[in-house]
């Protein structure tokens, strides 16, 4: 099975606080738009897996233009403070052979120190790296290919 995991491009600052409404920056949409256009030419989703929050919302959406019968599902256990032990739980029961996420540091990072057993690696923004795997769990996948944007 394939699992590609995304961070979210730039967002803009928080408004009073709410964490949860910011938007892409005009950079961040930049971001968005080339890591889509790299997948877009190398995964084949069954279905998009994405944080509440906007800015995800925001990336996968360019995504989304390249895949509009792909199903999205909202996730709320892949938002930035989550504990990514029960993300990789939540995404192990996903009946799916190709699975792509869009979230957020630090969860998208720990995410991926699991399923390698490997140190925590930071994603960069709109940052795309690609898994393959006989199931999610803990230790049982290999990065096959990763993408970080120009912009």
């Amino acid at each position: 099975m394939q699992l590609t995991l995304i961070r979210h491009g730039e967002a803009a600052a928080p408004v009073m606080g709410d964490d949860t409404k910011r938007p892409l920056t005009e950079r961040g949409h930049l971001q968005a738009e080339q890591t889509a256009d790299y997948l877009n030419k190398i995964i084949k989703p069954e279905v998009f897996v994405v944080s509440p929050l906007l800015r995800a919302q925001e990336t996968l959406a360019h995504l989304h233009a390249y895949f509009p019968d792909v199903p999205v599902v909202i996730c709320n256990a892949i938002k930035p403070d989550d504990d990514a032990r029960a993300a990789v739980e939540w995404l192990s029961y996903l009946p799916y052979e190709s699975v792509a996420v869009v979230c957020h540091m630090n969860v998208v990072a720990h995410i991926a120190s699991i399923l390698l057993t490997d140190s925590f690696q930071p994603f960069n923004l709109a940052e795309a790296r690609i898994y393959e795997q006989a199931v999610i769990a803990p230790g049982l996948s290999t990065q096959i290919k990763s993408f970080i944007p120009a912009a």
